[in-house]
């Protein structure tokens, strides 16, 4: 049954129902309220597609601010994120940018006060390419919690006796790290692979570089990267657009704008050394392998491609190698600012790898596994299981990657659903053309 004939269905029997009533002005009636129905959705329609998109401002001072707000929530969150990360710290001082994360809020008070005043939380996140500062609070707390994050970061204060202590700390962290199994790998490897190169060096430095760090270079790295026009603020939650924004404006209005920005170019690294290099196990009973190759930049149109293809090497890996090791296998797409990566890795005890050495095999492993043609049938598994996984991002998420990584189309939740099988196909051929970096972490030498 057509609407049309549903519609007039419904008169009819409404003037059976109704004699007094003719059908002229039934049919009027209906007719009225079925115009008035088609405009309404055709203005909601709009609003709701106009729903998925934050209430945009820019400061005076160049500072972006995107607003999602929820009358729904219980609370507020608010996310600033700098586009600046360790890939601009200074060669031979690796360790200034994550410093310079701390140094926000240096000590445990401020979590604290989330926590119990605000109802709320605090965390600082730094990779190498953005630093990042996540609150939430109350619905009702959002004014101190803008007041609060101002403190720290629009002019955090740098000085001797801080950067000491926070010295202290990221010398202890780099410890830590040393004497991880799979840390050493990803380090090894991302060095092999990419030099002296940004995402060659240590995010979090070395025991060399970070004593090298004083108060002086967290200054000049605050006034070089931590300047209003290179970041974005979101603010997500219960709260008023209107008051919401007079308060960012009063609380980040006086931050301070860049004289020029610094850009994210540098020399591109040289091709790995061929071989396999192997470094010695902080773990006596175990090993660990990895593979490293160039992968896809977060902004190349080649980074779907990417995602999917590194799930298909990933469920081939474990379907071919010995039971013991397949379920620590994994493969990481690594799509970042610059240059990405695809690095393949796996671990285990030195006699799960059957030689009883820890020497695995992968230069011999990988090469049916990268060579083998993609199947429809992986392609779909794959690309399904990569949509998925993207579009648990939140909103704010898509936003600040954008600013974050200059993305054009890719900034939607959309991105995977124009990916083809032959593209894949392509990608894949060309990374097994590309030279590989390839790491034994190991007691047994």
């Amino acid at each position: 049954m057509s609407y049309a004939t549903a519609c007039s269905f419904t008169a009819t029997n409404l003037v059976q129902n109704r004699p007094s009533m003719s059908y002229t002005m039934v049919v009027r009636f209906f007719s009225k309220r079925i115009a008035a129905l088609i405009l309404a959705g055709l203005m909601i329609m709009p609003m709701a597609a106009a729903a998925q998109q934050p209430k945009k401002e820019i400061l005076l001072n160049g500072l972006k601010v995107l607003m999602f707000p929820n009358t729904g929530s219980d609370r507020v969150v608010v996310r600033i994120r700098v586009h600046s990360g360790s890939a601009f710290d200074p060669l031979g001082k690796e360790g200034v940018m994550q410093m310079l994360a701390s140094n926000f809020f240096p000590t445990d008070a401020a979590k604290e006060y989330f926590k119990d005043e605000l109802g709320g939380s605090l965390d600082i996140t730094a990779n190498y390419d953005y630093i990042e500062v996540d609150a939430s609070a109350k619905a009702d707390s959002l004014i101190p919690m803008l007041e609060t994050l101002s403190g720290g970061v629009v002019n955090p204060l740098i000085d001797k006796g801080t950067t000491q202590l926070l010295k202290a700390a990221q010398l202890a962290k780099v410890k830590q790290l040393s004497s991880d199994l799979n840390s050493v790998a990803d380090q090894a490897a991302a060095a092999r692979l990419f030099g002296t190169f940004p995402y060659g060096r240590p995010l979090f430095g070395s025991e060399e570089s970070v004593k090298k760090i004083d108060f002086a270079d967290l200054l000049d790295a605050r006034q070089r990267f931590l300047t209003a026009d290179n970041a974005t603020l979101t603010l997500s939650g219960n709260f008023q657009t209107d008051r919401a924004l007079q308060a960012v404006k009063r609380y980040f209005g006086g931050w301070t704008k860049a004289d020029k920005k610094v850009p994210a170019t540098f020399r591109q690294p040289e091709p790995p050394v061929a071989g396999v290099l192997t470094v010695s196990s902080p773990v006596s009973d175990r090993f660990a392998a990895r593979v490293a190759i160039r992968g896809a930049a977060r902004s190349s149109a080649d980074m779907p491609a990417a995602a999917i293809y590194g799930r298909i090497l990933e469920s081939r890996l474990k379907s071919r190698l010995p039971t013991a090791l397949a379920p620590s296998v994994f493969v990481r797409n690594e799509s970042d600012l610059l240059p990405g990566s695809i690095v393949i890795g796996l671990s285990g005890t030195t006699n799960d790898a059957g030689a009883g050495n820890g020497k695995v095999k992968l230069n011999e492993i990988l090469p049916p596994v990268l060579n083998d043609p993609v199947t429809d049938a992986e392609f779909n598994s794959a690309r399904d299981a990569a949509a998925a996984a993207w579009n648990k991002r939140s909103p704010e998420d898509l936003w600040l990657d954008k600013d974050t990584y200059n993305l054009g189309d890719q900034a939607n939740d959309k991105v995977f659903e124009s990916v083809t099988a032959a593209k894949v196909r392509d990608f894949a051929a060309w990374l097994a053309r590309e030279p590989m970096a390839t790491i034994l972490v190991t007691s047994n030498k």
